[in-house]
């Protein structure tokens, strides 16, 4: 249910211009919980939260919540992933 009801949020969202990445996870200790990984540009950032996508996005999401979403929210440095140099495979 809740893939399909971000289904149009996520593809939207992949689409602006300033983001970097926006992918969904789901827990394997507990099926009813998602996490969402997602990276904007600095110029991107604030277009993607006053988009009308981003408000019909997250009423989309609200009948599914049973609780407020948490949020880890920082600026970092880069526009990519790193390799994990403790499991380089070559």
């Amino acid at each position: 249910k809740f893939p399909e009801a971000v289904r149009a949020f996520t593809e939207a969202v992949r689409e602006e211009p300033g983001n970097l990445w926006f992918e969904w996870s789901k827990s394997l200790e507990n099926p009813n919980e998602f996490v969402l990984v997602e990276a904007f540009t600095d110029e991107g950032a604030e277009p993607h939260v006053k988009s009308d996508h981003f408000a019909a996005g997250l009423e989309s999401m609200r009948p599914h919540l049973a609780t407020t979403p948490k949020i880890i929210s920082r600026k970092i440095d880069g526009e990519g992933w790193d390799e994990m140099g403790e499991l380089k495979i070559d």
